[in-house]
């Protein structure tokens, strides 16, 4: 995966929860616990 590919996933992410109602800060912190269990679960696999 590129780095163009991650940050268009992020965005999409961005979108859905933008779509909801939610804040900058509230998609920010949702997008920080996402990405920090995405690299929990990395770690475990390796």
């Amino acid at each position: 995966m590129n780095t163009a590919t991650i940050v268009q996933k992020l965005w999409n992410y961005c979108n859905v929860l933008r779509d909801d109602g939610m804040s900058y800060g509230d998609y920010v912190e949702q997008l920080t616990y996402l990405l920090f269990l995405k690299m929990a679960d990395e770690r475990t696999k390796a």
